[in-house]
């Protein structure tokens, strides 16, 4: 009796996509982002500025009118309250905007940020294991957010995928990031690629990061992205 062996995938990207269909799309993509960013920035910049600097004038009001208005301490500390709050909003909006936010706070907040909200709409366990002694620059942090964000959304979309676990690591002389899920293995070759996998080759490429694809049937899906560790920290 003949056994197949069990298939399994491992391909690796090293050139750039078909620059003549992608190159709009990444043009717009790029626009966006642009967007976005300026949109963050004036809610973080201009937005939460106004409203500190009006918690500060309710509080010079509550001085001037304490005597005069006994009850004017409580109904502005409530009002002081509720400011707090939209401040603390919009910066969480700011930074859910702004897709630079693993070169402001580092790689390792920016995954556990992304692992978080993705928590949020996914029934399964999302596990991020990230080595304290990686060191990446904030450009190459972006690289690898970009590729991560990419590869969560694809895992989290494969049919009775429970389980997806987030590496980061130094590894032989290498940064890598790493995406694996227990969904349903499907070979890079079976269907056309969706933009995800379109958009995370775009950025390995272009920042000459090796990416590869592997899995098989049971064994699930893993991603692959890393550059040298010396590049990464200079």
């Amino acid at each position: 009796m003949n056994h197949k062996p069990p298939i399994r995938d491992h391909s690796r990207v090293s050139e750039l996509p078909d620059s003549s269909l992608t190159e709009p799309l990444f043009a717009a993509l790029n626009e966006h982002e642009m967007t976005l960013a300026r949109v963050s920035r004036f809610l973080h910049d201009d937005v939460s500025q106004v409203l500190s600097a009006a918690g500060l004038q309710l509080d010079a009001l509550r001085m001037d009118f304490r005597e005069a208005a006994p009850g004017v301490d409580q109904r502005a500390t409530e009002i002081q309250d509720m400011l707090e709050q939209a401040i603390d909003r919009l910066r969480e909006i700011s930074n859910e905007l702004n897709p630079s936010v693993a070169e402001r706070a580092g790689l390792h907040f920016a995954l556990d940020q992304m692992a978080g909200k993705a928590r949020n709409v996914f029934s399964g366990a999302i596990r991020l294991h990230f080595d304290a002694a990686a060191r990446v620059t904030p450009v190459h942090a972006k690289i690898f957010y970009k590729i991560a964000e990419c590869a969560l959304d694809a895992a989290m979309a494969r049919p009775d995928c429970s389980v997806i676990d987030i590496q980061f690591k130094p590894s032989r002389g290498h940064l890598v990031l790493e995406v694996a899920d227990n969904g349903t293995f499907q070979a890079s070759h079976s269907v056309g690629k969706p933009l995800g996998m379109l958009l995370m080759e775009y950025h390995a490429a272009r920042a000459n990061f090796d990416l590869t694809r592997s899995g098989s049937p049971g064994q699930g899906n893993t991603l692959r992205a890393s550059c040298p560790a010396a590049s990464a920290a200079e």
